[in-house]
């Protein structure tokens, strides 16, 4: 029994070393996210328990920001809401690799995925060395990478006031951008990302022409349409390697 404890633990703490960028690279959006949310009236308190409670990265943007606007509590629940839509869909492509789990293990996987623990265990995944305890470390430490990042922001909002004039809106853009250069490991993957990023522009061209899409739908839409057209017009190789020996 102990024997077994001490293996889960390692492959845990394994997740946590493959986790450690994501928790680096939550530090300074979660500080923007806490300075934004005392700006727009949260106690410092609430600021973090709406990260530890939600993990929601853009999504906690959207609904401050609808908060903000329309003062409407269910319409910020409704906006963070659609844009976490894409996380059903990251936990379908994960659950064959996590059958036979207790619930309370599904429950905290469910709860840490976002794109970037997505990301990173679906690289995992591909490279044989993803398991349920090391995805949970994954998890794990960009939860408290979110959380720590949003108590400095907060901290860092009551001396420093509203620091949105600094572009600090775009931490969340340069988070993914740094994410894709990281994990785009093939050609396919890099014609992918910038067809998508050429995508994004159009529709935020089309919005100049008064088209009125939030531009929070912009990562579903453009993410969806470059991978599904890629899929279409550069089908996945079979592996050949694998021959029936009967």
């Amino acid at each position: 029994m102990n024997f077994a404890r001490n293996i889960e633990l390692k492959q845990f703490f394994a997740g946590v070393r493959t986790g450690f960028p994501i928790f680096l690279g939550y530090l300074p959006i979660g500080i923007a996210f806490g300075i934004l949310a005392c700006n727009y009236g949260f106690t410092p308190l609430q600021a973090i328990l709406a990260s530890a409670l939600i993990l929601s990265g853009s999504g906690q943007f959207v609904a401050l920001a609808t908060l903000a606007l329309s003062g409407s509590i269910v319409a910020s629940v409704i906006a963070c809401t659609v844009v976490n839509l894409r996380y059903a869909l990251f936990a379908v492509t994960l659950s064959p690799h996590l059958q036979g789990l207790k619930m309370r293990t599904l429950a905290w996987l469910g709860f840490t995925i976002t794109d970037e623990t997505f990301a990173f265990n679906s690289a995992a995944i591909r490279e044989l060395k993803a398991n349920p305890h090391s995805m949970m470390g994954v998890g794990t430490i960009a939860w408290l990478g979110w959380i720590l990042g949003t108590a400095t922001g907060t901290v860092g909002a009551q001396f420093l006031g509203d620091l949105s004039a600094f572009g600090i809106h775009f931490a969340i853009a340069a988070m993914y951008a740094a994410l894709f250069i990281a994990l785009a490991n093939t050609r396919i993957q890099v014609y992918c990302g910038i067809l998508a990023g050429l995508f994004a522009l159009a529709l935020y061209g089309l919005n100049l022409l008064g088209l009125g899409l939030s531009i929070y739908w912009f990562t579903i839409i453009t993410a969806i349409a470059a991978a599904t057209l890629f899929v279409i017009l550069v089908p996945e190789k079979k592996d050949d390697s694998k021959k029936d020996s009967r």
